[in-house]
């Protein structure tokens, strides 16, 4: 992944990662940045909310990309500004989602703000 300009992230310390992606965005002219805030391994009660304050702290949109396996077909649907107001923004998030599926639907995490443990 590093040879494509991917990013490691170390999961299991408190590094500053929304700090971090902050300022790339900050000092690039370019960039993208692709991350999964449901999580991949396990249904969880939520999603993390990094991707949301990373967006808002660098001023840039989110775009909602998706894979739905039922209908074999994945894209980009509409850009997020974030508002500020996270929970109005989910809500518009979980709209959007809520007609894709993922091979197992029953592991999918509720299209909400995790809460903090």
């Amino acid at each position: 992944m590093k040879l494509l300009g991917g990013i490691p992230v170390d999961r299991d310390s408190k590094s500053h990662t929304v700090e971090q992606m902050t300022d790339l965005f900050h000092k690039n002219e370019k960039l993208i940045l692709g991350i999964a805030p449901e999580g991949t391994r396990h249904k969880t009660k939520g999603w993390k909310s990094g991707f949301y304050h990373i967006a808002a702290g660098a001023h840039v949109p989110i775009v909602l990309a998706f894979l739905d396996y039922s209908t074999k077909t994945g894209g980009a649907g509409p850009l997020i500004y974030p508002s500020g107001n996270i929970e109005q923004d989910m809500q518009k998030i979980d709209a959007f989602y809520s007609t894709v599926k993922g091979k197992y639907p029953d592991k999918a995490s509720p299209v909400v703000i995790r809460p903090k443990s």
